[in-house]
């Protein structure tokens, strides 16, 4: 399994525990996330995607330098938020213009194949091979996240013609909007040990509002200051944003890239229970078998995992007393 620690040995029951609460925190971050898809598609009416993106990062990332103050300025710091940065926005912008030409369905089971690409290149770039209950649990994501969308991907029904091996030319950007985020993650489990968080999120929240800015002249910029466009705001800039990300990054020193991909896999399940709550829409079967298998990936992931590592403890307890 991919993990911060140099040691073969299991992880200690007080480390279990840490890990356990880092993904419980990441849990509680996965169902705030999920409510900004019915956030956003609101606030959207009032104003183009990036200056509501500007604005939001940037209410953020001053929240945060108000409290990191000078240690958002060691160079170490500057260096990687600004690479995280990048990355984080470019998942943000590839999935926007994405979607100019694919469906919403396919956007959304697309980027979801973050959860495949953090395994994969973890083991690509960095040779980190996860545990097999986590590829089990992947496995189980992905599938569920192609019926929780109903994406059609072989066909390209719906899509804008320029289809290559069955993808339009807004999937293959929408792709890249999955690499980005799995990048993003696998690069937070490396620097979030290293660094103070609030600086580091801060950093990273400046370069996506800076970013943003910089898009506006090549697009057509309106903003409506109605109540809902400024809530949405601020709660995506202060809650969304600045404290989700603290908290991701607080968690990713303490658990694993693949772990927190696979909680993350069920942003969409807490975005379709809110969308029912509010009447926006009904689930049929497909939708909840899709979200079954996504929650059942993340068990198996979590449940193989310790019950792994119970049976590698129990070993190594056998192997000392006959030695």
């Amino acid at each position: 399994m991919s993990s911060t620690s140099s040691s073969p040995a299991a992880p200690t029951h007080p480390e279990g525990r840490t890990r356990l609460k880092a993904d419980g925190a990441m849990v509680l971050m996965t169902a705030f996330w999920g409510t900004t898809f019915v956030v956003v598609k609101g606030a959207l009416g009032d104003g183009d995607p990036y200056s509501f993106l500007a604005l939001r990062f940037t209410l953020g990332a001053l929240a945060l330098s108000a409290v990191a103050g000078r240690r958002m300025f060691d160079p170490q710091t500057l260096r990687r938020g600004a690479v995280l940065g990048v990355f984080l926005f470019l998942g943000f912008v590839l999935q926007t213009v994405g979607l100019v030409s694919t469906t919403p369905s396919r956007s959304a089971f697309i980027t979801g194949l973050y959860v495949v690409f953090v395994p994969v290149l973890g083991l690509v770039l960095f040779r980190r091979s996860a545990r097999l209950t986590s590829w089990v649990g992947v496995g189980l994501a992905a599938v569920g996240l192609r019926y929780l969308t109903g994406a059609e991907l072989g066909s390209g029904r719906g899509a804008a013609p320029g289809l290559l091996w069955g993808l339009s030319l807004g999937d293959w950007l929408t792709l890249g909007c999955a690499v980005s985020y799995a990048v993003h993650i696998l690069l937070t489990e490396r620097y979030a040990p290293k660094s103070s968080v609030v600086p580091l999120v801060a950093v990273q929240l400046w370069v996506v509002a800076g970013l943003s800015a910089l898009c506006l002249p090549f697009t057509e910029p309106h903003v409506a200051w109605t109540p809902a466009f400024l809530g949405a705001v601020a709660f995506c800039g202060l809650i969304a944003s600045a404290l989700a990300l603290c908290v991701q990054t607080w968690a990713q020193a303490r658990t694993t890239a693949v772990r927190v991909a696979l909680i993350c896999s069920m942003e969409p399940v807490f975005t379709a229970v809110y969308s029912v709550g509010l009447g926006y829409e009904t689930l049929g079967v497909r939708e909840w078998v899709g979200g079954g298998l996504i929650v059942l990936g993340v068990l198996v992931a979590e449940l193989g995992g310790l019950l792994w590592e119970r049976l590698r403890a129990g070993r190594a307890t056998v192997a000392d007393g006959a030695g």
